[in-house]
């Protein structure tokens, strides 16, 4: 099992503790709390975007479809049995 992405991590921690703040911030009546929450946002998308990101590195991801080519695979397999030429991997 591969360790995830540090940067990843790291906006997993700064979202988990921005949101902590953001918590003690409203319980204190301090509407500084909404910064809290758009780091805790912005954080989040950071984490998802390097953990994703090392996910199609390693080929762990779904399939991926070209722009405008298909409508993506179905439970089965292509979405036209790989006919529609839209799957980068052509194992369909």
């Amino acid at each position: 099992m591969s360790r995830p992405p540090r940067l990843a991590v790291y906006g997993a921690v700064v979202c988990a503790l921005a949101t902590a703040a953001a918590v003690m911030s409203f319980v204190r009546g301090e509407w500084a709390g909404i910064v809290w929450l758009l780091l805790a946002g912005l954080a989040s998308n950071i984490a998802w975007y390097y953990a994703r990101r090392a996910g199609a590195r390693t080929g762990s991801g779904s399939r991926k479809v070209v722009a405008g080519q298909g409508s993506g695979p179905s439970p089965t397999g292509c979405a036209s049995s790989g006919a529609c030429g839209g799957c980068e991997q052509k194992t369909c």
